[in-house]
């Protein structure tokens, strides 16, 4: 690793600090909306059915997108880690898997569960 490399670790805070760029992408579908229908509307008053059919094609895409936008909108937030989940260790590079083994709990086998997996038929 050249020392000019800085490999930040993460604070942690990541998930409270951020910011959905729904709203904004909400906001930039409606401008695209409005100027693809005036686009549309200009072009098929003054007979240019291909410059109106490419409006069209992009009033559409603006619909959809602002259906999903809106769609991901009311799903609301997501799960995020709270304040007990410890920051991530960062990749020092060298393949090894840092911190525990497989389990949260060292390597014991999970007594709940039921499956192949337990050895229970």
């Amino acid at each position: 690793m050249l020392e000019s490399e800085v490999i930040a670790m993460r604070t942690g805070s990541e998930p409270a600090t951020a910011r959905s760029p729904l709203r904004m992408r909400l906001w930039l579908s409606l401008w695209g909306m409005a100027w693809a229908l005036f686009g549309l509307v200009a072009f098929a008053m003054n007979g240019r059915p291909g410059w109106a059919a490419a409006c069209a094609v992009v009033l559409l895409l603006a619909v959809v997108d602002l259906c999903v936008i809106t769609y991901r909108m009311r799903q609301g937030p997501h799960y995020q880690p709270g304040r007990d989940t410890p920051p991530y260790e960062p990749d020092h590079g060298d393949g090894r898997p840092h911190g525990p083994g497989p389990g949260a709990d060292g390597g014991q086998p999970d007594q709940g569960r039921t499956g192949p997996s337990s050895g229970r038929p």
